[in-house]
C-alpha cells in the first residue's frame, strides 16, 4: 500500500474520531508506521486537537514535526487562537517568519491578528499588519476584517477606518466591526451614523446598537431600535432579545417583556439560560416579583446567575427573608455563590433589618468563599448598619474602608442620618459628598430635612443659601408610563409633550374633584383616540 493510500486511510478514520483517547490510538499507529512527519496527517491531527480543545496534544504533535508546511503551521496557530493561547499563537507566528520551509499567507493573518486583539495590544497587531502588506495578498476581506476588529478592539478607531477605506470590497462585518468599536468606546452617536450609512443591516448589526444603547444607559433608544428592528422584518435572536430586556427592565416597559417573553416561549430560546435570568431580572424590576418567582422555578438548571438574580430582586422588594431562604437553596444546591449574590443578601438584610446577619455574611462572604468584598458590598454594609441606627458604626465602617468610598456610599450614610436624626455624623458625610459631587442638589436637601427635623431653622437657611451662592439646580423630577408598547417620559415642568394642557386639567379637576365622571370618560377616550393617531 503506498504512502498516499495509507495517509488517506488515516484521514478518515481521524474524521470519525471523537475523543482525544482515540486520537492517541491513532498517532500511536501512525508513528509506528513512520507517518508521523507528513505534514498532511499532522495537520489532520491538529484540526481534530483544536475540536477538541486539546491543546497540549496539539503542541507536542507540532514540536515533533521536524520541517513543517504552511498547512501544519497554520493548524497550530489557528488551534492556539481559538483556545485563547494568543502568545503561543504569536510564538509560533514569529517561528514561522524565521523558517525557510513556509512563508505566511491568506489563511495564516487572520488567526494571527485575532490573537493580536485578544491580548489587546496594538503594536503588536500593527507589526502583523506591516507583514500583511509584505507577504499577503493586496486584498483579502477575511484579514482585513480581522484587521478592522483588531484596531477597534484596541480602541484605535483610525486605524480602523484607515483599513476601512482602502478596501476594495466591504461586506456587513466590516461595517459591524466599526459599529462594535464605537459601542465598545461608548460613541454611540458615531455608532448610530455608521449603522444608519450601512446599505444591509444584519441582526449582528441590531443586536449590537440595542446592547450598546442600554450599556450606556440609554434604555429609551434601546426599546426604540428594538421596535427599529420588527418593523424592518428582522426577527430577534437570542441575543437581541438578552439585549434588550435590560432596557425594558429599567424602563417598567412590562407589556414590551411580556411579549419578548411570549416570542421566546414560542421560538425556543427558553433552553437559553441567559434569557430565562433576563427574563427574571425584568419581572423583578417591573415590580412583578411573583411572576418572576414563578420563572425561576420554571428553570431545570439554575446557575449562579439565575440565583443571585432572584435573591437580588426579592431584595429590592422588600422580602429580606425571602431572598435569605433562597440563598439557603441556593448552598444547598452546591452553586457557589459569588460577589453579585452577596451584593444581595446583604440588601436583604437591609431591607429586613437584619443587621447581625448581615455582619455575618459579610463575614462567610470573605471566609468561606475567599470573596474580597469590593466597595458595592462595603455599601451595602454601611445602609445594613445606618438602618438599624448604627450609624456611629457605618462611619466608622468607611473610615476603615480599603478603598476610597464613593459618593453612593456617603450618600447611604447621610439618609441614615436623616432617618435617626443624626446631626454630627450627618455634617461629616456632607463634608465628602461636596468633595465628590458639588452640584448634586438631592445631598442638600437631605442635609436641610436633617435641619429641619430637629428644628435648627439656622442650619436649614445656611444650607439654602449655600444651594443659592453655588447656583445649584435642583434636578426635575420624572416619570414614566408604556402606552401602546411605548414608554413615554414625562419631567416635572416640561409641557411640550402633545396635550400638555389637556394632562395638566385633568389632573387638576381630579385633585379638585370638579370633573363629573361622565364628561372625565368622554375626554380621556377623545384624548386617547387623537393621541393614538399622533404616535
Amino acid at each position: 500500500m503506498g504512502v498516499r493510500e495509507l495517509e488517506n486511510r488515516f484521514v478518515t478514520t481521524l474524521r470519525n474520531c471523537p475523543k482525544i483517547a482515540e486520537l492517541k490510538k491513532i498517532h500511536a499507529h501512525i508513528v509506528k508506521l513512520s507517518l508521523s512527519q507528513s505534514n498532511f496527517l499532522v495537520t489532520k491531527m491538529l484540526d481534530l486537537c483544536d475540536n477538541l480543545s486539546h491543546v497540549d496534544y496539539a503542541t507536542m504533535i507540532f514540536q515533533q514535526l521536524e520541517n513543517p508546511n504552511v498547512f501544519s503551521y497554520n493548524a497550530i496557530i489557528r488551534t492556539y487562537t481559538h483556545n485563547h493561547k494568543h502568545p503561543l499563537a504569536i510564538t509560533v507566528f514569529n517561528q514561522m517568519l524565521t523558517t525557510k520551509s513556509a512563508s505566511p499567507d491568506k489563511f495564516t493573518f487572520p488567526f494571527v491578528i485575532k490573537s493580536c486583539a485578544g491580548l489587546l495590544c496594538r503594536r503588536l497587531g500593527q507589526q502583523v499588519h506591516a507583514h500583511v502588506c509584505k507577504f499577503g495578498p493586496k486584498t483579502h476581506a477575511i484579514t482585513e476584517n480581522a484587521l478592522i476588529d483588531m484596531y477597534t478592539k484596541c480602541g484605535d478607531m483610525s486605524g480602523a477606518y484607515q483599513v476601512y477605506e482602502e478596501m476594495t470590497e466591504r461586506d456587513a462585518v466590516s461595517w459591524n466591526s466599526l459599529i462594535s468599536g464605537h459601542v465598545r468606546l461608548g460613541q454611540m452617536k458615531s455608532a448610530r451614523e455608521v449603522f444608519d450609512e450601512m446599505p444591509c443591516r444584519t441582526i449582528v448589526s441590531w443586536t449590537t446598537m440595542i446592547n450598546g444603547y442600554a450599556r450606556g444607559g440609554c434604555y429609551a433608544d434601546a426599546l426604540g431600535i428594538f421596535r427599529e428592528m420588527q418593523v424592518v422584518g428582522i426577527e430577534p435572536d437570542e441575543i437581541s432579545v438578552i439585549s434588550v430586556l435590560p432596557a425594558c427592565a429599567q424602563l417598567g416597559a412590562l407589556e414590551v417583556g411580556k411579549w419578548i417573553h411570549k416570542y421566546s416561549e414560542k421560538s425556543g430560546f427558553l433552553k437559553n439560560a441567559g434569557v430565562f435570568n433576563a427574563l427574571v431580572e425584568m419581572y423583578a424590576k417591573c415590580g412583578c416579583i411573583d411572576e418572576a418567582w414563578g420563572l425561576f422555578n420554571q428553570m431545570i438548571e439554575k446557575d449562579v446567575i439565575s440565583w443571585s438574580t432572584m435573591i437580588g430582586g426579592l431584595a429590592n422588594h422588600g422580602k429580606g427573608y425571602a431572598a435569605i431562604r433562597v440563598f439557603e437553596d441556593m448552598q444547598k444546591a452546591g452553586v457557589t455563590p459569588n460577589g453579585v449574590t452577596f451584593v444581595g443578601v446583604l440588601s436583604a438584610c437591609a431591607h429586613a433589618g437584619l443587621w447581625n446577619e448581615g455582619l455575618r455574611y459579610f463575614d462567610v462572604m470573605r471566609v468561606d468563599y475567599h470573596l474580597e468584598p469590593q466597595i458595592e458590598h462595603y455599601g451595602c454594609l454601611v445602609d445594613l448598619l445606618g438602618r438599624s441606627g448604627q450609624v456611629e458604626q457605618a462611619l466608622d465602617t468607611i473610615l476603615k474602608m480599603p478603598m476610597q468610598p464613593d459618593s453612593r456610599t456617603w450618600n447611604s450614610l447621610l439618609s441614615s442620618c436623616r432617618i435617626h436624626h443624626n446631626l454630627e455624623i450627618a455634617v461629616v458625610a456632607m463634608e465628602q459628598l461636596l468633595k465628590l459631587e458639588p452640584e448634586e442638589s438631592g445631598n442638600y436637601v437631605l442635609l436641610a430635612n436633617i435641619y429641619a427635623k430637629l428644628d435648627k431653622w439656622e442650619g436649614v437657611s445656611n444650607v439654602r443659601k449655600l444651594i443659592r451662592s453655588k447656583r445649584i439646580k435642583k434636578t426635575p423630577g420624572c416619570s414614566l408610563i408604556e402606552v401602546n408598547n411605548l414608554v413615554q417620559e414625562f419631567v416635572s415642568g416640561d409641557d411640550s409633550k402633545p396635550f400638555s394642557q389637556e394632562v395638566f386639567w385633568i389632573l387638576k379637576g381630579l385633585t379638585l374633584h370638579q370633573i363629573r365622571t361622565k364628561d372625565f370618560i368622554e375626554f380621556v377616550e377623545d384624548a386617547g383616540q387623537f393621541y393614538s393617531k399622533f404616535i
